[in-house]
């Protein structure tokens, strides 16, 4: 199934597992909608990709923790680039500490980011969806939504709450041909997981951002109606 000409918005664009499935989608042909906090960032994945795959693109430097920000963004990258086929909640945040040491706000922002923004974003994107009857959403979460560990309480909470988030919107949505998918990858090798000194290892045996790009790949490109349950992703059939 080809992606060509399809549309999708991208958070967490600018860095790490988002920048890769940007370059993966334009490869493929798909129209780009990239949202992230960093205008540096954006600009030059913007111009990058552009240049080369001469797909179109638009982008907005959004925090998407805040709802008006995450709706604004939605609503520009609509205006710009037409009906929204593909959704990839990817944008995330990582901050590790025993729970009575780590600072109230910093665990709220975490779930903040990683639960609400998907939330917000994914309320403002599935209307325009719903109308047209068609999408993909893929919310990426984390081996730490599935299985708790020391010192992630709020990672934790916030990627088991996706995954929540999404079974619970599959059901409501499967008949609408939308298909929800989730992806909980183990540790990848970005910016993101280095920052929060998390244990990298060999870098060459960790999984790469560009692993996890060809996966969601992959996935779009099967048929909407076929059920996949495998490790790393899941999602069940919208019929």
């Amino acid at each position: 199934m080809t992606l060509k000409g399809k549309t999708a918005i991208i958070t967490g664009a600018g860095k790490g597992i988002g920048r890769a499935v940007a370059q993966a989608l334009a490869a493929e042909g798909v129209n780009l909608g990239l949202i992230a906090r960093t205008a540096k960032d954006l600009k030059q994945l913007q111009e990058e990709l552009s240049g080369t795959y001469g797909v179109k693109i638009a982008s907005s430097v959004s925090d998407i923790s805040d709802r008006h920000q995450a709706e604004a963004a939605v609503a520009s990258l609509q205006t710009e680039l037409g009906a929204i086929d593909i959704l990839i909640n990817n944008a995330g945040i990582l901050k590790l500490g025993k729970l009575v040491d780590m600072d109230p706000e910093d665990w709220e922002k975490i779930v903040q980011v990683n639960l609400m923004g998907t939330y917000y974003v994914t309320r403002a994107a599935l209307p325009a969806m719903l109308q047209q009857n068609s999408g993909d959403i893929i919310n990426v979460s984390s081996t730490a939504g599935e299985r708790g560990f020391a010192t992630g309480s709020a990672y934790c909470a916030s990627k088991f709450a996706v995954l929540g988030l999404t079974e619970a919107l599959m059901q409501e949505v499967r008949k609408s041909n939308i298909r929800v998918t989730a992806l909980t990858p183990s540790t990848v090798n970005t910016p993101l997981a280095a920052g929060a000194g998390l244990p990298i290892g060999d870098e060459d045996r960790m999984m790469q951002p560009e692993d996890v790009a060809q996966l969601i790949v992959a996935g779009l490109k099967l048929p909407s109606r076929v059920i996949l349950k495998t490790a790393g992703i899941w999602t069940t059939n919208p019929q």
